[in-house]
Formats: C-alpha cells, structure tokens, sequence
C-alpha cells in the first residue's frame, strides 16, 4: 500500500532487480556535484545551487541515469560487452595521479610571494640615513611598481565592491590594525617613509582578504611549495656568488643584499613548512613532493639557518618546532614531543655544547652579551619616546630615525616596542587583538581532525614570529616576510574555516524512511495514512 501511494504521488515505479543494479552502479559513478568553493573559486554564479545527493535523498532536478553497454578492449572483435563499465586510455608520457585539485587562479599564490621578494630582495646596499630620508632609487620604485600592479590586478579583476559574505572577527581585526598603521604616517617625523609603507600595509591587507574569500587550500599549499623553492634557490645563490658584506656580518651567511636576519626569517619559515608537510603520514595527498625531496630540503635549510648566525630566527625556529609537532598530530603529536624532545635535548647538550655556545656567544663579549647587543639600551631610549607621545604615538616609521643620532641603530629592534613608539597604546591594542585573535582561531580549528595538519603548521610559524619578534620589529613593521606572512597566516585561516571542520556522523536509517523520504512525505502523514488504512481494516 505504501509503495503504490508512492506511485500515485509522482513517485518513479519500482525498477527490476537487474536495472536498480545497473541504476546504482551509474548514479555512483556519475553523482558527482561541483563543489561549492571549486564554483566560487571559479567565478561560477551557480555556486552552491549544483545537485546535492544525500542518503536515501535527493534534492534538485530529478537524475537520469544513462546506461551503456560499452565493448571491452579484449572483446571488440568479438562484440563482447560489459554494461555499466567505461575503459579509458591515458594520454601523455607522464599522466595525472590525480585530477587538479580546485584553484582560485595563479594570482593566489603569486602576489603575496611578489610582495614579499620586493619587499626583502635587493640588488644594493642602502644607509639608513637615506631609507629614512624618502630618496627613491630604481630598487624602490620597482618595489613600489610590484605593490601598485598588485593593487590594480585584484581592483581589475574583481573590482570595487562591499564583500559578499559577512566579515569575520579576524579579518575585522586585521583591518583595523592596518587602517590605524597607515593613518598614524600622517603625523610621522619622516612622512615620505611613512605614507609608502602605509599603502604597502593597505595593499598586503588588500592581497589577504581577496586570498582569504576565494582561495582554496591547494592555492596556499602551493604557496608554501613555491615559498620552501624560493629559499633554496636563494641558499644556492648565497653559496654559489656571495655578495659583499657588511663589518657586522662578515662571517654570517645571506643571500644577494639580504641581510641575515631577514635571511634567518625567512629559512625558519621554510623549515617549518617542510616539517608540516614531511609528518603528514595519515595525509599523503597534501604533499607535492616526495618524503625524500622534503628530507633533503630539511638538512639544506637547517644548515643555512645555523650559518646564519640568526639567534632570533633560530630560537623561534625551535619554539615553532614544538608547538608544530604539539598541535599538528594530536594527542600522539604531544607524547612524541615530551618523548624525542627530551631524547635530541640531552643528545645535543652532550655531543654539541661547544658549538652551541659559540653559536649563542657569536664571538661577542660579556658585555654585549647582557646587553643584547646594545638592544637593552635602545629599548630604554625607546621607552623614553613613547612617555612623550603615549596615546597615538609618534607615527609610521619614526622608530626607524629617532635613534640613530644617539645609539646608531633603526628600528626598535622588538616588535612591541615598535609598535607603542610608532602607534601608541592604541596601535599596540589594534595590535594585540589581531595576535590574539589569530592565535585562538588557530588553536579552535586544531580541534578539527581534517584541519589539524594545517593549523598545526600555522600555529607553529605564528610562535615562531612571536619568539622571534622579542629581537626584531618585523612583525610590526610593514613591508617585510614576518609582516607579509603574518597576514598570509590570517588568509589561510580563513581558507579553512571556510572548508568546514569534520564531518558530522552519519545517521543509520531505516529503509522505510529512506522510502518516505524519497516520496517526499512527512512522519506526521505516513503515520496518519497508517491508522487510517489500519483502522478500515478493522470489522
């Protein structure tokens, strides 16, 4: 009775055994409905409206189901068929394992790699004085030439218009810092120097929200790739034709221009994305390179670290280490952690102490050793700055200058100090917001085991640049790697908040209301034509 007022309603007649076999065998193969992200990615104004098909329900169109009998390569001469199987040939030497993972576009990956090399990667030597003073070479002006067609690109593509999706708390909080960074250059001592580095800011932000909307996690994990084949190209270079070198860093390795400590940033980033992406047993499918190639990527770069010279970049290193291999992989993650951790500890006090210390010491003396390098002292005289100007602070990039006629050196050589001589108590709280904020979405999507992976890795390079950010203002300062990829941290994590954490479980369901809910009827409706039909049976 129930079956024939499933008929009566509209519903498909009862299919024979052999066509439900055949039927299944087809809707498995060919019910496959476009990503909603793939569709967004893609410009697709048909995104999220695609077919969706759930257990014992199917919204949308009704499907057809095609069903062929295709001839087997063994039995064309024969006419021997098989239904319901397709035999394909690969073209290509080398063909695809796997179909293209969705992508949002080149443009994803490119731009902020672009602003980050335009930003670091020079060509010259440069005083001080003139950087601060605003006098623009032709290094500069490509530099600003890369930031302008970025801008332009995103405004050409895309266009000038209110975001289609509701701002989220952390893409809010980084705006609001950039917005009071760039406003605080119209009262710096130095405005040239101040204004460009305001738009740089704005342009990075620009670059993030657009990657944070409408990237896919494949963007970013190509992203990471090219970034990890950047800076060993760029080890190649500094062992293949160093460059001349300052009195300070003679005896420390860089690349082209760069000075170690920006080259120290930038191999502690890479070594923690080759990590992340090395210790990934359960997910192979994330790599783009084999284990080996990511081995050999580790031993180069651990080696240029330590040439470096980076104490910063390689104590934030470590701290990021540990807090990758806490999160990325779980509990099991956090007892590897206690169990290695404690075994490559006592190993590396006992066999390496001697070059440990000469590593730490760096051929420096008892005295600049307590001091940090004179950083203590310019710290105190950035102190001093901030008591005059506390609320709003003395503008973008006036800690470059302040301190240059009386310790010689710019910056303020700590990102929080930097940030409450340049922008007052109000940029530092602007500041501190964003940090918080990033840090708790991190640690929430790593409750999520399909997201663990990344946001292990991502918390991981974050506690590297709070580490490293103690010795270096870069976190704080636009235009530099620790500024750009704290932004791109911000990007990819709402790349993954958009993917959604795991799945919910599957409900078991009766066959009977998998029938109902085929037929499109209610509980309420089944049980009351059931007593109906009971209740005319009785005498």
């Amino acid at each position: 009775m129930l079956q024939q007022r499933v008929v009566e309603r509209g519903g498909a007649p009862a299919l024979r055994p052999d066509q439900q076999e055949v039927g299944a065998g087809a809707q498995r193969r060919r019910a496959h409905p476009v990503p909603t992200d793939h569709a967004a990615a893609r410009g697709d104004d048909r995104a999220g409206k695609s077919p969706s098909i759930h257990i014992g329900q199917i919204t949308g169109p009704a499907p057809v189901f095609l069903v062929s009998s295709l001839t087997s390569p063994e039995g064309r001469g024969g006419g021997r068929t098989q239904p319901g199987r397709a035999f394909m040939t690969v073209k290509g030497v080398f063909p695809r394992r796997r179909p293209p993972a969705p992508s949002a576009g080149w443009w994803a990956f490119t731009l902020p790699l672009a602003l980050m090399l335009a930003s670091d990667y020079k060509l010259r030597s440069r005083d001080v004085d003139n950087a601060v003073g605003g006098s623009a070479d032709l290094t500069v002006l490509v530099e600003i030439a890369v930031y302008g067609a970025a801008a332009l690109y995103l405004v050409w593509k895309f266009g000038l218009r209110a975001p289609r999706r509701r701002t989220t708390g952390l893409l809010l909080a980084a705006w609001l810092f950039c917005g009071y960074v760039a406003f605080s250059a119209l009262w710096s001592p130095f405005k040239s120097l101040g204004l460009v580095r305001g738009v740089q800011l704005l342009i990075t932000m620009l670059v993030a929200h657009t990657v944070a909307t409408r990237a896919t996690p494949a963007d970013l994990r190509k992203l990471a790739h090219i970034f990890v084949g950047i800076v060993l190209v760029s080890v190649g270079i500094g062992v293949a034709h160093p460059f001349p070198r300052t009195l300070h860093t003679e005896t420390r390795f860089n690349w082209l221009y760069v000075h170690p400590v920006i080259a120290g940033v930038y191999l502690a980033v890479a070594i923690l994305l080759v990590v992340g992406y090395l210790i990934r047993w359960n997910r192979p499918e994330d790599r783009l390179w084999h284990p080996v190639v990511y081995f050999g990527a580790l031993v180069v770069l651990t080696g240029a670290l330590v040439a470096t010279g980076t104490r910063g970049a390689a104590l934030g290193c470590a701290a990021g280490l540990l807090v990758l291999l806490a999160t990325a992989r779980g509990p099991k993650g956090r007892i590897d952690v206690i169990v290695m951790g404690a075994a490559v500890a006592v190993l590396a006090v006992l066999a390496f102490s001697d070059k440990i210390l000469a590593f730490v010491s760096r051929g420096e003396t008892t005295e600049q050793l307590a001091t940090l390098n004179s950083r203590t002292e310019l710290w105190s005289l950035a102190m001093d700055a901030f008591r005059e100007e506390p609320i709003f602070g003395r503008g973008l990039g006036a800690s470059r200058g302040l301190f240059l006629d009386s310790i010689g050196l710019g910056g303020g050589h700590n990102a929080f100090i930097n940030a409450l001589v340049d922008n007052g108590v109000v940029g530092t709280v602007a500041f501190a917001a964003l940090l918080l904020t990033l840090g708790f979405v991190l640690l929430t999507l790593c409750r999520h085991r399909t997201l663990r992976a990344d946001a292990g890795m991502l918390l991981g390079i974050f506690g590297c640049f709070l580490t490293d950010s103690m010795t270096t203002e870069g976190l704080a300062a636009p235009a530099n790697v620790s500024s750009v990829w704290l932004f791109i941290l911000v990007a990819w994590a709402e790349t993954l908040r958009r993917q959604g954490g795991d799945p919910l479980p599957a409900v078991q369901r009766s066959p009977a209301e998998t029938v109902v809910d085929a037929a499109g009827w209610s509980g309420t409706t089944v049980t009351a034509s059931a007593q109906i039909e009971r209740a005319a049976e009785q005498p």
